[in-house]
């Protein structure tokens, strides 16, 4: 298939969320442009976006009441993610309340959003938030930025972040698979960056690049396999497409990841969905037939293993912003 049939797949009107996408990032339309803007009122009235929010509560949360993270993935902390992905913002009155019921149930300690029942921050719920909000407008609000503080301050002293840290102080150790603190900092305005988040982004970047943005102990099979949404876990299309949108576009170290994601690519011209979350194997699985009540269910737009719009988007924004389309 060639790109001009793969583009205007993408942008088939009966999916506004990734026409919307595809014509901001493919073919650099503004925000003004007729459109574009069509495209983006119509986000949420059909589509994946329209569907998430056929199942929101008119209080604001989905699925649960007293739990906006649980159950995993079809409560609210899952479905504001998915949104904020699909280009939503807070314009859309629905999404402004159920933001706001967010970030008041997720305080932070001393301030700010993202922190756990007693106040205190994780990274992967914090990075996950604050890139969340900043899409859907909120990057001028207080507690949003005081979020993106924590981040700095307590990341690891040679770069990154690990999930599994609680509190106020520094990550004790880093992974690969803690990428969210990251993806914030992309999503958050370059100019009002302070040179703290300046030095953070380059310790980070530099943590995935000198891995090659897969190098992590053992092979971990779902790394290779894409996904979406990925909600907190990570695949080589989750690294690539964080670092090229921070800038990070001709490293060399981007080699195998680009690599795997041109073999990846159908004759079509297209990506598939390899998989949906929990795109878990070991230990993990085994946990969770023990804890039935806390295994996760999948939320899915797109058909495993079928060509996927929202993976070819992402593929094709990369590649683009590698010179490669």
């Amino acid at each position: 298939m060639a790109v001009e049939k793969v583009l205007n797949w993408l942008l088939e009107e009966e999916q506004p969320a990734i026409r919307y996408l595809a014509l901001t990032r493919l073919l650099d339309r503004k925000a003004s442009d007729p459109d574009v803007r069509t495209a983006r009122t119509q986000l949420a009235q059909r589509g994946w976006g329209a569907e998430i929010l056929s199942h929101r509560d008119p209080a604001g949360w989905w699925v649960h009441r007293k739990s906006l993270y649980e159950p995993k993935y079809l409560s609210t902390n899952w479905n504001l993610l998915a949104l904020s992905d699909l280009g939503a913002t807070r314009a859309v009155p629905a999404i402004r309340d159920s933001c706001e019921l967010w970030m008041s149930r997720s305080p932070l300690k001393g301030g700010g959003v993202g922190g756990n029942s007693n106040g205190k921050g994780h990274h992967c719920y914090t990075g996950n938030m604050a890139r969340a909000l900043v899409r859907f407008g909120y990057e001028e609000d207080p507690r949003v930025r005081k979020a993106l503080d924590w981040l700095v301050r307590t990341e690891h002293p040679k770069g990154g972040w690990t999930c599994w840290t609680f509190g106020d102080g520094p990550s004790t150790s880093r992974t690969l698979d803690s990428w969210e603190g990251l993806s914030a900092f992309a999503a958050y305005p370059r100019p009002k960056w302070s040179r703290s988040m300046q030095g953070v982004v380059e310790r980070g970047a530099e943590l995935y690049l000198e891995r090659e943005l897969h190098r992590q102990g053992s092979r971990y099979p779902p790394w290779y396999r894409f996904h979406w949404p990925v909600h907190y876990y990570y695949d080589l299309l989750v690294g690539l497409d964080v670092l090229t949108e921070l800038g990070y576009v001709d490293d060399p170290r981007l080699s195998y990841a680009l690599d795997l994601l041109r073999r990846k690519r159908g004759r079509d011209g297209r990506w598939k969905l390899d998989a949906a979350h929990p795109d878990v194997g070991g230990p993990p699985a085994a946990w969770y037939a023990s804890h039935p009540t806390r295994r996760p269910h999948p939320l899915t737009f797109e058909t495993v293993g079928g060509p996927s719009k929202m993976v070819t988007l992402r593929a094709l924004t990369v590649l683009r912003r590698v010179g490669e389309y």
